[in-house]
């Protein structure tokens, strides 16, 4: 065959379509092996995408298909000649010995149907990427989701009975007996939290809500430390608020304990210096990978976020803050923007399976008060998307000569867990590094 006749054909196989119907007409039985995954938009032959649909239907109403009555419900519908007629429908059964492989042949047709998908999206892409009407970003954004819906084509539905779950969750408590000192998610090294949560968990969402100067980026820092640069977990974090230079005299500071306003100003001692160098050594290989662009699409987030987890292995990220995140409908309410935002977050961290932890700010009715659930700032929508909500709350306190008390009590309220209790976790607030840190009855 010539080469460009060849390229212009998209892939498909004919034999195996057939050897599909043909098993099912053979064995009816064997048509609830690849109903739950084979569309009739999988077949390439139109007629073949005919004959399915018209079995699925017979399926679908508890009628036994064969070739009578398949040939029958073509004839009421008027689609027998569509379909390739009698003829053609005799002689599907004469393809294949037995039913035994449907689900191979089914897989080929499926894989046949995948590359045409990922030719037409290529197509699409590059036909888009000449409309300068539209913007690259949101093209970027359309490319990556229809390449994304593509790893969910075919996917089996599967039953599960009561020896597969009871033996299985079995497993999952014995284990769970036998390393009783671990956690089933990512623990983020404050011993209480942990504990009530095991850990921030994959697919979650949870919300660290404050008001503003409560702390909530030096919260997402202290919790990153432990992760990234203690445990070495690869950890993202979208800055929308500070630069990557702030991040990381912040970082610098929490981990040499030397008070940030002494970095800043350069008025250190030389031992100072050294705990510095000291503690940039520790960071330096710590899997910790930050964006630093304010006001960011929410498109953008996402699709960097994804790169973060297919090139540098990222297992959970942090975004500080949902209120500094932009939409494409900039013109609606804010509530439904944020409504847009936290379920977007949500179905990122499913998509991704990975945490994801959000800080938020409350509403202003909340200073000098411990926060609750109604004060979220922005939609009733982020308490109900989010599977974990914890408020940060502390004191405004000064000392006598004006300065900020260098140790205070902090609270952090776990306010709403789906999958475990709510309660206090006591802290302690160190304001010269701006880091969190236990309690010492906690630890």
């Amino acid at each position: 065959m010539d080469e460009r006749l060849k390229d212009s054909i998209p892939p498909h196989n004919l034999e195996a379509e057939v050897a599909t119907l043909g098993a099912m007409l053979l064995d009816w039985t064997s048509i609830q092996d690849v109903v739950t995954f084979l569309l009739p938009e999988h077949f390439y032959s139109l007629q073949n995408q005919i004959i399915y649909s018209t079995l699925i239907k017979l399926f679908g109403s508890g009628i036994t298909g064969d070739i009578l009555t398949l040939t029958n419900e073509l004839s009421k519908n008027n689609e027998l000649e569509k379909a390739g007629g009698g003829a053609y429908i005799a002689s599907l059964t004469n393809e294949v010995p037995s039913a035994a492989n449907i689900d191979y042949y089914a897989h080929v047709v499926l894989d046949r149907a995948t590359r045409r998908s990922l030719i037409k999206i290529s197509s699409e892409i590059k036909a888009s990427a000449f409309d300068e009407s539209r913007e690259s970003r949101s093209i970027l954004e359309e490319a990556e989701k229809k390449i994304f819906a593509l790893t969910d084509m075919g996917q089996t539905i599967q039953i599960h009975d009561m020896h597969e779950v009871v033996q299985r969750t079995s497993e999952i408590i014995h284990q769970h007996y036998h390393n009783h000192d671990t956690y089933s998610g990512i623990p983020c090294g404050f011993t209480r939290l942990d504990s009530m949560t095991s850990g921030f968990q994959k697919s979650e969402l949870s919300i660290i809500g404050a008001r503003p100067s409560m702390g909530k980026t030096a919260m997402a820092l202290s919790m990153m430390e432990n992760i990234a640069i203690n445990q070495k977990i690869p950890c993202g974090f979208f800055s929308l608020e500070m630069s990557f230079e702030q991040i990381g005299q912040r970082l610098l500071s929490q981990v040499s304990r030397i008070p940030g306003h002494k970095i800043r100003s350069g008025m250190m001692k030389l031992d100072d210096l050294q705990k510095i160098n000291d503690a940039a050594g520790r960071v330096f290989d710590s899997p910790l990978y930050i964006v630093d662009t304010p006001n960011m699409q929410l498109l953008d987030l996402r699709a960097m976020a994804r790169r973060m987890v297919q090139s540098k292995g990222v297992k959970i990220i942090f975004i500080d803050y949902i209120g500094l995140i932009s939409t494409q409908n900039s013109a609606a309410p804010v509530y439904e923007q944020v409504s847009e935002i936290s379920k977007s977050l949500k179905s990122l961290a499913r998509e991704l399976d990975i945490p994801v932890v959000a800080l938020c700010q409350v509403a202003r009715d909340a200073e000098g008060a411990e926060p609750t659930l109604a004060q979220l700032r922005g939609s009733g929508s982020i308490e109900q998307d989010a599977d974990v909500v914890m408020f940060i709350h502390r004191e405004r306190k000064k000392t006598e000569e004006g300065e900020k008390d260098p140790v205070q009590d902090a609270k952090l309220i776990v306010a709403k867990q789906r999958n475990g209790p709510i309660g206090d976790v006591n802290l302690l607030f160190l304001s010269s590094y701006t880091k969190f840190e236990n309690k010492a009855a906690e630890e």
